[in-house]
């Protein structure tokens, strides 16, 4: 993975000072390492069943649905409100500042739908936690989630415990 993480910028002071921002464009535009990624990725689950890769808006749009093709499995996207067209199930969630959504189609998972949640970034695990809810809330099992990249020093792991969570990409700080 020493290699992945060489194919990651690093941003000092953004989007605001003190802030050390972990850019992954520049590993996805480098195709062996993006197809290592989605590879790593897929194998984590290879063995699981998997009926279908949540992809959490935005970033987790870019791996869900490669990871899902190498599974076998479908994608289903978990979206800001109101951008999906069909009848939703919302779970709101706590941001540092206020209060956030997720939506998913409620025919997108159903009962016993055993499900990965992929996204980019591990940071607080606030959202996934979301995801993970949102899942279960439609009657589906959360076989397991995968980041690209987990911020270590945020302790997103622990809003997680009792799930499978992988990541491939550690910072400690």
């Amino acid at each position: 993975m020493d290699y992945l993480k060489s194919l990651i910028r690093g941003v000092p002071d953004f989007p605001k000072p003190g802030i050390n921002f972990y850019d992954i464009t520049t590993l996805l535009k480098h195709p062996e390492g993006f197809r290592q990624v989605i590879d790593a990725l897929s194998s984590e689950f290879k063995s699981e069943g998997v009926d279908a890769v949540i992809g959490i808006e935005a970033r987790g749009f870019i791996f869900a649905p490669a990871m899902a093709y190498q599974l076998g499995a479908g994608f289903v996207p978990a979206r800001k409100p109101g951008k999906l067209p069909s009848e939703c199930a919302t779970v709101s969630y706590d941001l540092e500042y206020g209060q956030d959504a997720l939506q998913m189609h409620r025919d997108a998972v159903g009962a016993g739908h055993r499900v990965v949640i992929a996204d980019d970034l591990l940071a607080t695990g606030g959202t996934a936690s979301a995801v993970v809810r949102l899942v279960e809330q439609l009657g589906g099992q959360v076989v397991g989630l995968a980041f690209v990249v987990e911020l270590e020093f945020l302790s997103g792991r622990g809003k997680l415990a009792g799930y499978d969570v992988r990541s491939l990409i550690k910072y400690q700080s």
